[in-house]
């Protein structure tokens, strides 16, 4: 199905604590930058309605922030391919066309810098995200699959590889959990989107893709 276009979030994001998306910003060459965006639920007022606007933090020299700061604005989505999520957070992956095929819906947002400082040396931006346009490609009855969110569980961890503040012998330990869960529980696209995830994280050495 495909909704008409809107000019809000396409779900309430209230209460949903951190919704991990997939985010293409237009870089300097005019291509989209793919890459993993873990969106705030806004905060509630006391009669339960969002009392501020959904917001998301860019860590370090990233091609998502350096594209807000340029462009102000990107197109978050919500993907149903476990594989394309693994490519947007483990690699550099460019297209021509802003929203990916496997995007149950999408929303085009203007993104305002609020905030920024550093933590264990790293210098963080949070954003403030205000939908400009979004629509709904599909609906589907949810269903809950521990080996998706093992995946995404390990893309956060190898994210944190070679970072002040973090143990990387137990950030190891923890992928390899992850890949026990996505051995025993995983279909075939969660596979496929492990076997990608093997292929750009060095994970079981102290290297990584570089995002």
């Amino acid at each position: 199905m495909n909704e008409r276009p809107s000019a809000d979030w396409p779900l309430d994001l209230a209460g949903s604590g951190v919704t991990e998306t997939v985010v293409t910003t237009r870089g300097p060459n005019d291509r989209w930058n793919v890459a993993a965006l873990g969106l705030f639920a806004p905060e509630g007022a006391d009669d339960g309605s969002p009392a501020g606007p959904v917001t998301a933090r860019t860590w370090g020299r990233t091609r998502t922030g350096r594209n807000f700061t340029d462009r102000g604005e990107g197109y978050v989505q919500f993907w149903t391919d476990a594989v394309d999520f693994v490519e947007a957070a483990c690699s550099v992956r460019e297209e021509d066309e802003p929203v990916l095929d496997s995007a149950a819906a999408w929303v085009r947002v203007r993104a305002e810098r609020l905030d920024e400082g550093t933590a264990d040396g790293t210098a963080w931006v949070d954003w403030a995200l205000h939908p400009m346009e979004s629509v709904v490609r599909s609906r589907a009855v949810p269903t809950h699959s521990r080996a998706r969110a093992a995946v995404v569980e390990a893309t956060v961890a190898a994210s944190r590889l070679g970072i002040d503040g973090f143990d990387d012998e137990a950030l190891r330990d923890r992928i390899a959990h992850y890949a026990d869960v996505v051995d025993s529980a995983a279909g075939e696209r969660e596979r496929a989107a492990w076997e990608r995830f093997e292929a750009l994280v060095d994970w079981r050495d102290d290297g990584r893709a570089d995002p």
